[in-house]
């Protein structure tokens, strides 16, 4: 099911609000500085990378590359503008120059796989709910167009109802009425 442009857009805004609230945090936590200006660049390059990927739903294999991916740039960013703008000293960044250091890489990393994590698990609820409410605006629509809410051979509709919700601690549980087999000895 393709997705609308506003559905798109602020799909892509969501991933950009992740991605920076990432950067920026992983970027103080290490000792730097991150100017409103170079913020607001960072969210606008994090939507513009966004964009293209919220046509459709993405899975794990696409969230996490891309999330990766803009945060190597947010990281170049933040480091270019803190290399450029006097605004703080060498001395109380975690690493010197363009290249991290190897918490820096580590905690990025385990940041990311989280976040792309979240963002998956996301994004499937909100493709099943729409898929969902799809399914439910066609069966009213049939209703209201005279048609009856169930077809007589429902084996050859073109796209089949979602299956139901179930939780997840309950989904490969046994139940039955009958009393337990006795113990043999």
């Amino acid at each position: 099911m393709p997705a609308h442009l506003t559905l798109r857009l602020a799909r892509a805004a969501a991933f950009a609000v992740v991605c920076l609230g990432l950067g920026v945090l992983a970027h103080v936590s290490g000792g730097g500085v991150v100017s409103a200006p170079a913020a607001a660049c960072a969210l606008a390059l994090a939507f513009l990378a966004a964009l293209p990927a919220t046509g459709g739903e993405r899975g794990l294999g696409v969230i996490w590359p891309l999330l990766a991916g803009t945060q190597v740039a947010l990281h170049l960013l933040f480091s270019t503008v803190h290399l450029i703008a006097p605004l703080a000293e060498a001395g109380g960044h975690a690493h010197s120059g363009l290249v991290p250091g190897l918490g820096m890489v580590v905690t990025h990393g385990w940041a990311g796989a989280l976040a792309a994590l979240w963002l998956a698990r996301g994004e499937a609820a909100l493709w099943a709910v729409l898929r969902r409410l799809a399914v439910r605006l066609c069966r009213l629509l049939r209703v209201r167009c005279g048609q009856t809410a169930a077809p007589a051979r429902p084996w050859l509709t073109s796209s089949p109802a979602p299956p139901l919700l179930r939780s997840a601690l309950l989904r490969y549980a046994l139940s039955g009425r009958a009393p337990p087999l006795p113990i043999r000895g």
